[in-house]
Formats: structure tokens, sequence, C-alpha cells
């Protein structure tokens, strides 16, 4: 068991970057860990949020065959090319005609955590042997904000 020092701290990082079209799986993983190191947190929490409605967090396999199967999975659940009343602009008031067809990013959004906390120890995140921790894009390509908030004990 540990218990928290007087020295505990709280540090807000905010990043901004493009995602590439359509669904993909872009890895934060090295990032969260540059931005622990930054921090000089030795053990704590980090959280990870997205600010957007059409993406998600997720802590996963990097696989590319595993990436492509959850691609498939969300094209059965929620197909792209469905009828959607949000994507029925004639219904949806204060909306322009160059307005984004996106419901199928949102209701796949509904299935995922907007945001993920994780463990930090020894200076880095407590991820297992395979675990990597992904943005989620359902309606790329677009500019994408996060932001990170560490709670911990820092480095002495």
């Amino acid at each position: 068991m540990h218990t928290l020092s007087p020295a505990f701290v709280c540090h807000l990082v905010t990043f901004r970057l493009t995602t590439p079209d359509g669904t993909s799986f872009v890895d934060l993983t090295d990032r969260l860990d540059h931005i622990v190191a930054d921090a000089g947190i030795r053990v704590g929490l980090l959280n990870v949020s997205s600010a957007h409605t059409t993406t998600g967090i997720v802590v996963n396999e990097d696989e590319p065959l595993l990436l492509t199967d959850f691609d498939a999975c969300f094209e059965r659940l929620v197909p792209r090319h469905a009828t959607y009343a949000h994507d029925d602009l004639a219904r949806r008031a204060g909306v322009g005609p160059d307005e984004p067809r996106n419901a199928h990013a949102h209701c796949r959004a509904l299935l995922l955590p907007s945001s993920a906390g994780l463990a930090v120890a020894n200076g880095r995140l407590l991820l297992g042997r395979w675990q990597r921790v992904f943005l989620v894009e359902l309606d790329g390509p677009r500019e994408r904000e996060l932001s990170v908030v560490l709670l911990g004990e820092p480095v002495l």
C-alpha cells in the first residue's frame, strides 16, 4: 500500500492531432508515456479524454488484423450506409447543407468510452504486455483535441 505524500501534484496537458480517413485507431501510448515522463510523475493516475462525440478512447491490442476486425464489428453493429434520422438535414433545425452525415459515427461512439483512467508506476503507464491506448476515430479525417490529467507523486 502506498500513502499520498505532501508532494502530491496535478498536471494538465491538452493536445491536438489530425486523424486519418473514416474509422481509425490512433495509438496514443508513446505520447502518453512522454507526458508522464515530462510531468515527472513517479506513481499516480492518468486520465485521457476526448472532447468529441464521434471518437472514443480504448485500451486494446495493436495488431493489424484485430483492428480490421474491430472496424468490421462496427460495420455489423452500426452500418455506415444505413438510414439515420440525424442525417436527414431537412428535419434538423439550424444546420447548413454542408453538415456531415455522420449519425453512424455518433451511434458507434455511444458504444465506446470517451476517456480512460490508467495507473502510473515507476514513471510509466502501467499497462499489460499487449495493451495500447487508442483514440478511436469514427468520422475522420478530423482535427481532434484530447486532454490528459495526471495526479500523483512526483519523482524526487
